[in-house]
């Protein structure tokens, strides 16, 4: 057991370089919390006008969630898919033993772009398994009722908030739900008590149990908690993370998942090899020879990362 925590976990923002142009603001990994439930990842790019051209570049051991704000993407990848993603849809791609994608905003001139990029650590046996694409037009939404004020609305990207389950494939007990807070309300958000959770300030102003939240800020609450309440003066979009406290050992670098530092070094191994990387990762859809390589490992032998919370 964890127990309850009110601890403030700031983003660091992280200069992605090359031909994407552009820097992103990481809150997890953190380093004195790998995870959140299995979610072990959370980006931010945006807002802003953004000419991105992620190139096809591989996965392992986990799902990549997308959620975009702003603007609309095009997502392809090594199973034949070849979608644009606009705000209120879900692309979930699951990598279990490799998979391939690219991700590109529309058209050749910087656009109004701003979206959530999350990871979920995979379990056994999924790890180890196909990869898959699933992309969600529709998620369900519900009313949580206002103390004060208008009704909140939550809409479940991904587990179950609420008693509503998103119909999107999930591996661990888990919760990712956007809830969009009206002005002058306050309303009592629904937790499981063994699950684990943190909450992000996206836009506009919050207090999280009487505490100020500032924009892009985590709000780690541990877990035993069954309700937290939320208010806004003036109308904010928040996104709860929550889950089963991932107990297995996590080795992350890069964009890989494992639990061991071979397994890490093998993957980069297969995505330098032209042959391995074919049979493993395959070949994104429409896409050249174009490609992310893989950086040098460190010349230490990586490490599963631990909480300090």
């Amino acid at each position: 057991m964890i127990g309850r925590r009110t601890i403030s976990l700031e983003p660091r923002e992280v200069p992605l370089g090359g031909v994407r142009g552009m820097s992103v603001l990481r809150t997890l990994p953190n380093r004195d919390l790998p995870t959140v439930g299995a979610w072990c990842f959370l980006d931010r790019f945006g807002p802003g006008p953004v000419r991105m051209r992620v190139e096809p570049h591989p996965h392992i051991g986990l799902q990549t969630v997308t959620w975009p704000l702003v603007g609309d993407m095009r997502h392809r990848d090594s199973v034949d898919s070849d979608v644009t993603l606009k705000r209120g849809q879900l692309n979930l791609m699951t990598a279990g033993n490799g998979i391939s994608h690219s991700e590109y905003s529309l058209g050749e001139e910087p656009i109004p772009l701003d979206a959530l990029q999350l990871w979920v650590v995979l379990p056994e046996p999924a790890r180890h398994g196909a990869g898959g694409f699933e992309q969600h037009t529709s998620l369900p939404t519900v009313a949580i009722p206002a103390s004060s004020g208008s009704d909140a609305t939550a809409t479940v990207v991904l587990g179950e908030f609420a008693g509503i389950r998103s119909p999107a494939t999930a591996h661990t007990p888990i919760v990712g739900a956007e809830i969009a807070l009206p002005a002058g309300s306050r309303v009592t958000l629904p937790l499981d008590e063994a699950w684990e959770h943190a909450i992000v300030l996206v836009e506009g102003d919050v207090s999280i149990d009487s505490r100020p939240v500032v924009r892009n800020e985590m709000l780690y609450l541990g877990d035993t908690r069954s309700e937290v309440s939320v208010s806004s003066a003036e109308g904010a979009l928040l996104f709860v993370l929550g889950g089963e406290p991932f107990e297995e050992g996590l080795v992350m670098w890069w964009n890989f998942a494992g639990r061991t530092h071979d397994e890490i070094a093998q993957a980069r191994t297969d995505w330098e090899t032209p042959d391995a990387a074919s049979a493993r990762f395959g070949h994104v859809v429409t896409h050249g020879a174009e490609r992310i390589p893989a950086p040098e490992l460190p010349n230490v032998r990586l490490k599963a990362r631990r909480r300090r919370i």
